[in-house]
């Protein structure tokens, strides 16, 4: 059967989804792990180097399972390293050559090793290098290595113990602080006992902050408060599934929106984790109460985060908030057209190029243009017979000046449709202009300028780029794709019209594909398309929804339309630029393959 068949008919039916979302008892399981009920496996390991990917072998192999506070088991061995142990090693360990001559090769000590810890949470003092040199070595001998969750004592002592109580955090200074039974002198299996004691003074340690499960100790931070902590329970009622979650305070007001894989696990982290945006932790001192909102994959989780975020505009979102500020650069439609910056897109049968993330970068794009075409940049609506005064860039053959009747309608709009192919199409007369400016101010050494020129074309580029790219998905009626889910069996499949995402589904394996799709389509949101590049949805929505289409993997079922970009759009000329920005050099000619000055002084 299937299952998380969704549609997204509109914020309106997301916000319902959230209400209909209720608080439910939840199990132990869920509310995490209680530490006296795991069992550690806490592992110590002798080396004759720090390094096992550089050569170095394990020489003695050292362990305590225990579990609520009881010793349940203990492992050691010696390892042969078939190699000679260096002599300060030897000092150090007090390990000689001699008493491994018979021990066991780390082909025999591993695997028995890995069955005395199986089922267990791995724990190690500095575990990325005792827990590194046990999967190198069962990757290198072809045992499959067991999904252990690892607890690292230094890391976790490096939060809680103070500089007052202990110079550092090695092994040796926190076995004093905690009185440790057994005092480490670099043999594994003492080492390994004294782990354990530092392991259950920190344990006893975190439990009068409110740390009671291993969830929370794997999470732990100084800089959580106990106050964050005690609002760990406003995630119980959240499902382990992706999804959108929303913050709110007190008056229900809407304070964050995310998005998660696992809504449980990621809220709780607010709760339970170290935050480093300061933001964040005021957030979270607001919330009162925390809306989750399933989702069948995790594209329309993307999508429906963004749709949210620009409906509710939370104060803790940066991004996202106001779609409807995008800045785009306009041809108008007039007897003499121009080029115009505005903010909405009108059913004018304009062109309209961007969005642009700033007036700056718009600017530069719309400069890069009238170094190319003369057209007017003068600004308001021109009668078919004006009979105005020339301005100064007409003095300097800058403009075809239809002010003063320099021109006729007929050639002048032979160089706006020129504008309107660059824009739209091919970008080479512009990307030509540009780069003979580049190149001329390049030999007089006028860097400066010419890097000037050089962000313009590079503004230039990415907006019609940009619009190329959303046009060629926005002008289908309907795109069906599927894609292999990367954790799972199943498929997530998705419908999308005019760029907008109109159904979201998961097939289960063993359901019947053509019926599910079908289905699938029938049920999603009906889509009528408006004007301009994003018809129907916003333009972060349809490059969120190109990006998942792009993704290796996707397999289209059905397209309704032509999904195509120009051949010699401005996506072949953003690469070469790219790369001339990254190496400090201008652009080269399209039709050229001769590198031109670099566009930066050189050093003297």
């Amino acid at each position: 059967m299937s299952v998380g068949r969704r549609t997204l008919p509109g914020m309106s039916a997301v916000e319902v989804a959230a209400d209909r979302i209720r608080p439910v008892q939840a199990s132990f399981d869920e509310l995490g792990r209680p530490l006296r009920e795991v069992t550690f496996c806490v592992v110590d390991l002798e080396t004759t180097g720090g390094s096992a990917a550089a050569g170095s072998m394990v020489t003695e192999i050292g362990a305590v399972k225990v579990r609520g506070g009881e010793v349940q088991g203990e492992f050691q061995t010696l390892v042969n390293p078939s190699t000679p142990i260096p002599p300060f090693i030897a000092v150090l360990t007090g390990i000689t050559d001699a008493m491994v001559a018979s021990a066991p090769a780390i082909g025999s000590a591993l695997p028995s090793f890995l069955e005395f810890a199986s089922g267990s949470v791995l724990v190690a003092h500095n575990a990325p290098f005792d827990v590194g040199f046990l999967r190198h070595f069962a990757t290198l001998l072809g045992h499959p290595w067991p999904s252990f969750e690892v607890l690292d004592t230094a890391r976790l002592a490096r939060r809680v113990v103070t500089r007052d109580e202990a110079a550092d955090c090695r092994l040796a200074t926190l076995a004093t602080l905690f009185r440790a039974g057994t005092t480490p002198n670099h043999r594994a299996l003492e080492d390994a006992r004294a782990t354990v004691d530092v392991l259950h003074g920190l344990i006893e340690r975190l439990g009068s902050l409110g740390v009671h499960t291993l969830e929370e100790l794997q999470t732990f931070s100084s800089r959580v408060t106990s106050a964050q902590r005690r609002k760990r329970h406003l995630a119980e009622h959240l499902p382990h599934a992706p999804g959108v979650y929303l913050f709110r305070d007190e008056r229900g007001q809407v304070l964050y929106i995310g998005t998660s894989k696992d809504l449980r696990v990621r809220v709780r982290s607010y709760f339970t984790a170290s935050e480093t945006r300061s933001r964040m932790g005021e957030m979270v001192g607001l919330a009162a109460h925390v809306d989750g909102i399933t989702c069948a994959t995790p594209l329309e989780a993307e999508v429906a985060e963004l749709r949210l975020i620009a409906e509710h505009k939370p104060r803790y979102n940066r991004r996202s908030r106001h779609p409807e500020r995008a800045l785009w650069l306009k041809l108008t439609v007039e007897p003499w057209p121009r080029l115009s910056l505005v903010r909405q897109v009108l059913d004018d049968d304009a062109c309209y190029v961007g969005p642009f993330s700033a007036r700056r970068v718009a600017e530069r794009a719309m400069a890069a243009v009238h170094d190319a075409f003369p057209i007017r940049q003068c600004s308001g609506r021109l009668p078919r017979r004006p009979s105005r005064t020339a301005c100064v860039l007409a003095e300097m053959n800058r403009c075809m000046s239809p002010c003063d009747g320099s021109t006729d309608v007929e050639t002048y709009s032979v160089a706006v449709e020129g504008v309107r192919r660059s824009l739209l199409a091919d970008p080479r007369p512009v990307v030509a202009a540009v780069t003979t400016h580049m190149s001329a101010l390049a030999e007089r050494e006028r860097y400066e300028d010419a890097e000037v020129h050089r962000d313009r074309l590079g503004a230039f580029l990415r907006g019609t780029g940009r619009l190329q790219r959303l046009s060629s998905l926005t002008q289908c009626a309907q795109v069906v794709a599927a894609r292999r889910s990367p954790d799972g069996d199943g498929w997530e499949v998705h419908v999308v019209r005019y760029g907008r995402l109109a159904a979201a589904g998961y097939l289960q394996p063993g359901t019947g594909p053509q019926a599910f799709v079908s289905g699938l389509v029938a049920a999603a949101e009906t889509v009528v398309a408006g004007p301009g590049p994003a018809p129907a949805a916003s333009v972060t929505e349809t490059e969120t929804v190109l990006r998942w289409l792009e993704t290796e993997g996707v397999r289209l079922i059905e397209v309704v339309g032509t999904w195509s970009c120009p051949v010699d759009g401005a996506g072949r000329h953003v690469g070469s630029l790219e790369t001339a920005m990254r190496s400090g050099a201008s652009l080269l000619p399209f039709d050229e393959r001769r590198h031109l000055a670099t566009v930066h002084q050189p050093a003297r």
